[in-house]
């Protein structure tokens, strides 16, 4: 298929939409606005429906009830827009809805910088809204990841019946660069896809309690309430984590980092690697699950640190790297946030400084 110059946030709406995505509401944010934008302009086109809610909180419940009716469903929004989404993401988990949601980070706390940042790492990995539950989350680091994990997304959501977050940042977001599109579902596969969901689905007629879309008082009942948590705690253990290990078998100075933060860590690992300098990098692609067991191939014989690169400050990432590494290595980091883009410049200075040791 050729390939066509596409900015990222407009390229995850028409993977959305290839992927047989029929229902889009969300709200206004920078720098995720081309996101509804584009919706906005191409669900008619194929017979959807987008929505602009009032609210951020609005938007997240209309998907609910789309999603909950059968159809495949999404939302976007960047970091404080989507700590508003939480609760209705919290529902969309407990009563078993299969959406797909994209954040585009911005920096923080708070309102925070309209520039991209990566300091949302702990609630899209540990606390996506109340109660604990656990979701797929990919995160991209070019577009064209971006457009086969948006279109991947929405069967990962329907298998499971869960939510499914694409972890992106303002960089990949408004970014331009081509892409391959996958293909376009028919309206006969669209319409296979949400016959198959009648057996939960809210369209009218009478369904079994057990898989029921909607959440009512009888579910807290506390050994049903366990029992469910139980259930989804098994169908987590199913998920495998996605990683890239990248020139870490003789590295003595291995760079772990996800996103674009990975992106800039891999052209520094082919930079100093042209300069005789024995670095490497692991990258996860999914940050939940977390591919803990990828830093066994370090060789910590050789390697004696870990340089964690994040856009975050206080580092986020780095609890998760420092279960992998278990120990075994010192971790250095090399920081920014706040809506500064990591260099490359600062990444090769950091990598040289614990080499020169």
């Amino acid at each position: 298929m050729a390939r066509v110059l596409m900015k990222g946030c407009e390229a995850i709406a028409e993977a959305a939409v290839r992927a047989g995505c029929r229902f889009f509401a969300g709200y206004p944010i920078t720098p995720q606005n081309e996101i509804p934008e584009y919706f906005a302009r191409r669900l008619p086109e194929v017979g959807g429906n987008f929505v602009q809610g009032e609210s951020e909180v609005a938007s997240i419940n209309m998907v609910y009830g789309a999603a909950a009716a059968g159809a495949r469903a999404m939302t976007s929004s960047s970091s404080p827009g989507i700590a508003l989404k939480s609760e209705g993401i919290s529902y969309c988990a407990a009563a078993r809805i299969p959406i797909v949601y994209c954040n585009v980070a911005r920096g923080g706390p708070g309102v925070g910088a309209i520039q991209p940042a990566q300091q949302d790492y702990f609630e899209a990995t540990k606390a996506a809204g109340n109660g604990g539950f656990r979701m797929l989350v990919y995160a991209p680091s070019t577009v064209q990841e971006a457009v086969d994990m948006t279109y991947r997304a929405f069967d990962d959501a329907d298998r499971d019946r869960n939510p499914v977050l694409i972890l992106a940042d303002g960089v990949i977001g408004t970014m331009m660069e081509p892409v391959e599109l996958p293909e376009m579902k028919s309206e006969e596969e669209v319409k296979a896809i949400q016959d198959s969901k009648k057996d939960w689905a809210c369209i009218g007629h009478k369904l079994d309690y057990a898989n029921r879309a909607w959440i009512q008082p009888g579910q807290w009942d506390t050994v049903k309430m366990q029992q469910w948590n139980e259930d989804a705690y098994e169908m987590y253990k199913t998920w495998k984590p996605e990683v890239e290990i990248y020139q870490v078998e003789d590295a003595e100075v291995v760079m772990t980092a996800y996103g674009i933060s990975a992106r800039i860590c891999k052209s520094v690992v082919d930079i100093l690697r042209a300069e005789g300098k024995k670095v490497g990098l692991i990258r996860p692609i999914t940050v939940s699950p977390f591919p803990y067991d990828a830093y066994d191939a370090i060789n910590y014989d050789i390697c004696k640190t870990v340089l964690d690169v994040e856009m975050s400050i206080p580092p986020q990432f780095i609890a998760d790297v420092d279960r992998g590494i278990h120990h075994r290595a010192e971790i250095e980091t090399c920081l920014c946030s706040g809506g500064n883009i990591m260099s490359r410049d600062a990444v090769i200075e950091a990598v040289n400084k614990l080499l020169a040791k």
